[in-house]
């Protein structure tokens, strides 16, 4: 192991902003400072809801420039969305965003070729209306598609035009539904059956991979001095978060907290029984042969989308309002999809607490409560749940992500899980993108001396459960009775 500092940037692309971050890595230090931020619109044209992809790489080149010199370049964003290129490379219009309308009803299509349950027993993966298979199957009747020679996922896509070499990065690929989580590699059988050529995809590369170099006019653009590496990360955010969770052993589970909140366990392979399915448990690739096995809940959009309703109030106040609210006076289901789309959220949680004969939150603070409640209540059972099915006792929650921001969420998610949690680090998702460049440049270890280097370089908050877990398990039956 090299006992040199190193210097990486990472690309770090969430479904509201993006940024990148420079990470300094030697044998006992990890340093990780922002170089440059930028928004993530998501724009809404004729034919539906379109990412600014545009604008994404613009952001990227600044962000590069702003990094200074770096030995290598990694990038992750959020999962199942694509570009689509022609046969001569070039861009089929702006990726479709995966709030869009488009894939409303095309499970029950998919399925009446191959049944759900035979799908999830192949891939492993969730039910979600915008996984990327399903995406696939209502984008097979347009004229662009039609005309696709290559689909590249959207971190790909960015390091494509940033070195002009084409791959697909496995975690991210394990989102699309067309993976084998027991081979890591495409379920050829499954996709002949729905029609799907997978020579659309580009040849898959593992975490530590190399993806090319900084084209010329790239470095002349950032100012970088080449030849700079693009090194393939855990390019679905999460498989980077996972991989930053400071854990000591194995009986951990985390919850990846921000827009989304991804709760689950780290295991060896995937659970694919009928049980798991019912219980909507996924299972995505993670680094070193692991599997991600987790649930999708909403997070804190439901939060987000209710600030910007009300116009962006102080959160810090609006925080210590609910505080004091009474606890569990009302709950909502946090994976409901009825709260997929944007607006009008303050309405919608409203309607569903007096649909349930819940007391119905009136001012900001009561909805405030009733979110974060209703998210720890969330959390408590998708690892109440995700133990069970793969048999695997936990000892300690690992809160990484934005979420850690919010000790309210974090006490809470103790409270209810009735375990400690362990909150940090913030930037998770950044610091594994830029520690799997480190070890790709033998400045760290394996996965276990990755995390062992966290916990000792990054800060980290503990909360103890106050109380028993007795009112929540109410309050969780009371939920499953509508």
């Amino acid at each position: 192991m090299s006992t040199a500092v190193g210097s990486y940037a990472a690309v770090d692309l969430g479904a509201s902003s993006g940024r990148v971050m420079v990470g300094r890595v030697g044998p006992d230090s990890l340093e990780l400072t922002e170089a440059h931020r930028f928004p993530n619109r998501p724009v809404r044209v004729p034919e539906g809801l379109r990412w600014d992809v545009l604008g994404l790489y613009a952001g990227v080149l600044d962000g590069l420039k702003a990094a200074g010199a770096v030995d290598s370049v990694g990038i992750d964003s959020w999962a199942v969305d694509y570009g689509l290129l022609d046969a001569d490379g070039a861009l089929l219009g702006n990726p479709v965003h995966y709030r869009d309308s488009r894939t409303d009803g095309i499970a029950g299509k998919v399925w009446a070729t191959v049944p759900a349950a035979e799908l999830y027993a192949a891939t492993g993966l969730q039910y979600a209306p915008f996984n990327t298979l399903y995406q696939l199957t209502a984008a097979r009747v347009s004229a662009q598609f039609a005309r696709a020679g290559r689909l590249l996922m959207i971190p790909d896509l960015l390091a494509y035009w940033l070195t002009g070499e084409q791959g697909t990065e496995l975690t991210n690929a394990s989102t699309t539904q067309l993976v084998d989580p027991r081979t890591r590699d495409w379920a050829y059988g499954l996709a002949e059956r729905l029609g799907i050529d997978l020579t659309l995809f580009a040849p898959l590369r593992r975490p530590g991979d190399p993806a090319g170099v900084l084209r010329p006019e790239v470095l002349e653009e950032t100012g970088l001095s080449g030849p700079v590496p693009v090194t393939a990360v855990g390019s679905h955010d999460t498989a980077s978060a996972v991989a930053a969770v400071p854990a000591d052993g194995e009986r951990f589970a985390y919850i990846c907290t921000g827009t989304w909140s991804l709760a689950g366990l780290e295991l060896d392979a995937p659970v694919l029984t009928e049980e798991s399915r019912a219980a909507n448990f996924t299972n995505e690739l993670g680094l070193d042969g692991t599997v991600r096995y987790l649930r999708n809940i909403m997070g804190l959009w439901l939060l987000q989308e209710c600030l910007r309703a009300w116009g962006e109030p102080g959160l810090g106040a609006l925080l210590r309002e609910a505080a004091d609210v009474p606890a569990l006076r009302s709950v909502v289901d946090a994976g409901d999809a009825a709260f997929l789309a944007p607006g009008r959220m303050p309405e919608r949680i409203a309607d569903a607490c007096r649909e349930s004969g819940q007391p119905v939150p009136v001012s900001p603070a009561e909805v405030t409560r009733c979110i974060l409640d209703s998210l720890a209540l969330a959390h408590r059972k998708a690892v109440e749940d995700a133990s069970r099915l793969a048999g695997q006792p936990v000892d300690v929650v690992h809160v990484v992500g934005g979420g850690t921001r919010n000790a309210l969420l974090c006490q809470l998610t103790a409270d209810a899980c009735g375990l400690p949690v362990v909150a940090g680090p913030t930037e998770a998702a950044a610091l594994g993108n830029v520690l799997v460049q480190a070890r790709a440049h033998a400045r760290v270890g394996d996965l276990a001396g990755m995390r062992r280097l966290l916990a000792r370089t990054q800060p980290l908050t503990r909360y103890a459960p106050r109380g028993g877990t007795q009112r929540w398990r109410a309050a969780q039956a009371r939920l499953a009775r509508g």
